[in-house]
């Protein structure tokens, strides 16, 4: 049996106080949290709206270059952002910094931080625990909005950041991410509820 690559670094305690890079995909990365769009020949007004922290802030300034480009969530991808902001909501010692929903994934940085409780009986998850529960909850909660053929990818992906460097790095990248995307999409109007299948080439 081959065997399966492991994605927790061995030995170490993820539930320990620290920055955690996340990132988590849809079921063979099956496009249907919204499009990431390009505003025809009009620079938006709106910003990359879908990036937000722990204190709940709505909107992020980018420059000029970034003002054209969004992510436009439809229903399964508000579902998914509310259950992000949720874990912050539920965990007292968990802090949300830079996060976005892109079609197929979504990237987040979690901080687990101790110093947040102040009762020293709460138990606290590890990264993986954290991430089931965002898991679990977003899909029982999509699959009640009607889509009930969604799923997510096995396990996800995690980095442990270690300096100021690495977070500063992370954070433009996932607050730079739509601007990547090759499926982006030329139009003003779109289908909220249309999901497609494309990949992230």
């Amino acid at each position: 049996m081959k065997n399966r690559k492991r994605n927790r670094m061995l030995g170490y305690d993820y539930s320990k106080d620290n920055l955690y890079f996340i990132t988590i995909c849809v079921q063979n990365k099956r496009c249907c949290f919204g499009n990431v769009v390009r505003e025809g020949n009009e620079a938006s007004t709106r910003e990359l709206t879908v990036i937000q922290n722990h204190e709940n802030q709505n909107q992020l300034s980018f420059n000029n270059h970034y003002k054209s480009i969004q992510m436009q969530l439809n229903e399964y991808g508000s579902i998914a952002q509310k259950q992000w902001q949720w874990l912050g909501e539920q965990y007292s010692y968990v802090k949300l910094h830079s996060f976005i929903i892109m079609p197929n994934h979504v990237h987040g940085i979690i901080e687990i931080n101790r110093n947040l409780v102040s009762d020293n009986s709460v138990k606290i998850k590890s990264i993986s625990e954290l991430i089931g529960a965002f898991k679990t909850t977003t899909s029982k909660k999509i699959h009640l909005a009607g889509f009930t053929d969604f799923s997510w990818q096995r396990s996800f992906h995690d980095n442990i950041i270690r300096n100021k460097a690495a977070y500063n790095r992370i954070s433009t990248y996932i607050e730079t991410n739509a601007d990547r995307w090759k499926g982006i999409v030329i139009e003003k109007q779109f289908d909220s509820k249309k999901f497609i299948d494309l990949k992230e080439l």
